[in-house]
């Protein structure tokens, strides 16, 4: 029997808005916002990063991070990955 991902958005331990960059694999984080120019936050938009949108980190080295988004996985820089805000 295949076990179900239970795993639920967490606010950061601080309670502040963290970059995705930050989040360790297997985290699963809310995206409360996307930050950066008008293209910047159309690019991720259109791969799945909005706002309310759950996201789980599947790896991250060094800032870049491979996450689930909408039943998608995705490879994103560290430089794109600050720009995701979380809680």
């Amino acid at each position: 029997m295949e076990k179900e991902n239970t795993a639920t958005p967490r606010l950061s331990s601080s309670g502040h808005v963290l970059p995705l960059s930050m989040v360790h694999a297997g985290e699963c984080v809310k995206v409360k916002s996307i930050s950066g120019k008008d293209d910047i936050r159309r690019f991720l938009s259109n791969i799945g990063f909005v706002e309310d949108t759950e996201v789980t980190v599947v790896s991250e080295m060094n800032g870049n991070v491979i996450v689930n988004v909408k039943g998608t996985r995705v490879g994103i820089s560290k430089s794109m990955a600050n720009r995701v805000l979380i809680v």
